[in-house]
């Protein structure tokens, strides 16, 4: 499950440098908002929305949706991914010397080149690392293992290295039981599965989202 991530990622780095960046804190949220990102090309439409049984602020909407839109943008290649990542292992395993293992994998890469170059130089810096994590939600590995064991240890170092000059860590999971904003995606991710905004693809460590939003609730009820 390991090829077409690292390509993503060094698109990813590429493109970041030519993002427009504004600084913004959303404390409330519990991330930052640090571009200027529209809504899918829409107004803002600030429509009741309950996060722990909670009703959010004007602010706080604005930044939920703000995510929102960011989700919607990139799961969809986190799932495209994982679906091909299965078939190009599958035909890897097939393959009996490290040759032809080798020639695939460079018609493997300039083809998802030639195909996803220009949708993914349309990212900001926030959706790369959205996609890093939805990545690691998708196939189980985060950015960095899979340059690591596609391409090299020596080159995955220096790709996080370069990615961390844009605010993109590869080693960053997926971990919505630590990190609030990751709770916010799942939230975004299940919404949107059952309204059939997005296609349902099962992450590769499932989690049980009443679960998950007992726990975020109980948590907001221990720190009042």
């Amino acid at each position: 499950m390991k090829i077409i991530i690292s390509f993503f990622f060094f698109l990813l780095v590429s493109i970041s440098v030519q993002s427009q960046i504004s600084e913004k804190d959303t404390v409330k949220m519990g991330y930052q908002l640090k571009e200027s990102d529209t809504l899918l090309s829409e107004p803002i439409q600030l429509e009741e929305i309950l996060i722990l049984k909670e009703k959010l602020d004007p602010e706080s909407k604005k930044q939920y949706l703000l995510l929102r839109n960011r989700v919607y943008k990139t799961y969809p290649y986190a799932r495209i991914a994982s679906v091909r990542l299965v078939a190009i292992n599958n035909t890897m395993d097939k393959l009996k010397t490290s040759k032809e293992k080798r020639k695939y994998f460079k018609i493997v890469e300039d083809y998802m080149e030639n195909e996803f170059t220009e949708q993914l130089k349309k990212l900001s810096r926030k959706q790369g690392q959205i996609l890093v994590k939805l990545i690691h939600r998708q196939t189980g590995f985060t950015t960095y293992e899979l340059i690591k064991d596609y391409k090299s240890g020596w080159k995955a170092f220096w790709s996080n290295t370069t990615a961390k000059v844009f605010d993109i860590n590869l080693k960053t999971p997926y971990s919505p039981y630590e990190v609030n904003e990751d709770y916010l995606i799942e939230t975004i991710l299940f919404r949107a599965f059952n309204s059939g905004r997005l296609i349902k693809q099962e992450s590769k460590n499932p989690v049980s989202y009443d679960d998950l939003s007992d726990f975020w609730e109980q948590k907001a009820l221990n720190k009042n």
